[in-house]
């Protein structure tokens, strides 16, 4: 039980916006790119698969990060590998907008894909560590919120620099072209969330795992506001099993390996991406030019979808406790197919080819609606709650491995789609494409029916295997 009091659901609430802040560059980094692509790829003479390459890699560090982040946030404690993630992408961006090859923005794009990785894990199971279970999943929702948010200041910047400049590949500042500047920018976030973590308690399970139960049992009742906090500590104990850190032995079981959970998990964190919305948020400003927009159009369109899905987050944030998470996942994924279903038909009546390719009327109006109705239903629902799910689903023992796993599958699923988009819209065209993001929308409908099962209401130390 806890403490009804406003004092309470104040600090809750400032620990968990100080933990999403990783959220923010996890978003920022997925979209800082977008403005820059095109550039990139004049800058440095490079095909449409070696662009793709150049973008996606970062993925790849983000995976590796996600993966070990579990392990090294046991170890460690939460508030360490904060530090860490933000050390790596203060790093990278620098680096990033000192590029002079190809191989060196790939080394930096990795090198801040490890920080990426490893705040998108420690974020959410911080974060639902420390909140009460009846705030919890509207808290774990601010992760996502701080994503989309990452991802409208990335946007916005781009859009701001490019403009300042009058074209992503003009000088901006100090003789660098403004496309480097949208990598610098990310410092100032960076150090921001390393400072925040600083600041911001240690989580009360890590604390029990390693025998500092007086502490957690401090935090608990000063931050959580649990009425008997030292009781707490016990149940968390009770459910930890044993006194050492998570292991891949954790989630060892019958089902090809691993336990049934943790496959739910992995499946549920690649069917978010297959979804393409980030498709829609790498390569949005090259996607609405190749139909017919002017840049400035295209940068413009994309800062308005970021603002869409900004605010249709709000949506998850209020009703995450209220309706449950199978409810709004499967309203989610059907609103999802329509809009992609939308723009899957309208890109199948483009004309011309390369430059010159365009949607005649009223089929660029018509994507547009499909694309940005694709992304209100992914914000509201697909978005945040598979954080909300991923950072509760699973029982203490097995979480931050489970979740690392989960999560680095995630970033693998994101890397190939990512990887994949050029090439496929020059070769395939974009209908097709959208046809198959389509067809995982309604897939991920049916695997929410049978597969997942409400945790809403519950205490971390209820989730069973």
């Amino acid at each position: 039980m806890t403490q009804s009091t406003d004092r309470y659901t104040a600090k809750v609430i400032g620990v968990t916006i100080a933990a999403a802040v990783g959220g923010f560059l996890f978003g920022f980094d997925s979209s800082v790119v977008n403005g820059a692509v095109d550039s990139i790829q004049e800058n440095f003479a490079l095909s449409s698969f070696v662009t793709g390459f150049a973008v996606a890699i970062a993925l790849l560090g983000c995976a590796v990060g996600a993966w070990f982040a579990g392990r090294l946030a046991d170890s460690w404690g939460r508030k360490k590998v904060m530090l860490l993630g933000s050390a790596l992408f203060t790093i990278s961006s620098v680096g990033s907008g000192f590029a002079f090859s190809v191989p060196d923005l790939m080394l930096w794009r990795v090198l801040g894909g490890l920080g990426i990785g490893i705040a998108s894990v420690i974020a959410p199971a911080y974060i639902s560590e420390i909140a009460p279970a009846r705030y919890r999943g509207g808290l774990a929702s601010l992760q996502q919120l701080a994503i989309t948010v990452g991802i409208f200041a990335a946007l916005l910047s781009d859009a701001v620099l490019q403009n300042a400049a009058g074209g992503p590949s003009n000088d901006l500042w100090f003789g660098l072209e403004a496309w480097r500047w949208m990598f610098l920018v990310g410092v100032a976030p960076a150090l921001v969330y390393g400072f925040l973590a600083t600041l911001i308690p240690e989580s009360p399970r890590y604390l029990v795992g390693k025998h500092l139960d007086e502490e957690a049992a401090r935090i608990l009742g000063e931050i959580s506001g649990e009425v008997n906090p030292n009781e707490r500590v016990k149940e968390i104990r009770l459910t930890l099993r044993r006194e050492s850190t998570s292991s891949f032995g954790d989630i060892r079981g019958p089902k090809f390996g691993l336990q049934p959970i943790v496959w739910v998990g992995i499946t549920m964190a690649i069917l978010q991406q297959l979804v393409g919305i980030n498709a829609i948020f790498y390569y949005s400003t090259t996607l609405w030019k190749s139909v017919g927009f002017s840049e400035n159009q295209s940068f413009v369109t994309s800062v308005i979808t970021s603002v869409i899905n900004v605010s249709m987050t709000f949506v998850a944030i209020l009703f995450v406790d209220r309706f449950g998470r199978r409810n709004l996942l499967m309203i989610g994924s059907i609103g999802m197919f329509v809009g992609l279903v939308l723009a899957a038909v309208s890109f199948t009546q483009a004309v011309g080819s390369g430059d010159q390719l365009e949607l005649p009327s009223p089929w660029g109006p018509v994507a547009l609606v499909g694309a940005n109705l694709f992304v209100v239903f992914f914000a509201a629902t697909w978005g945040p709650i598979m954080w909300v799910m991923l950072g509760e689903m699973f029982p203490n023992r097995m979480r931050a491995v489970a979740l690392g796993i989960s999560t680095a599958a995630n970033w693998v699923a994101n890397f190939a789609i990512t990887l994949a988009f050029p090439p496929l819209s020059d070769t395939i065209g974009l209908g097709f494409i959208y046809s198959f993001f389509a067809f995982f929308a309604i897939l991920s409908f049916f695997f929410v029916k049978y597969k997942i099962r409400e945790t809403k209401g519950m205490e971390l130390e209820d989730m069973v295997v």
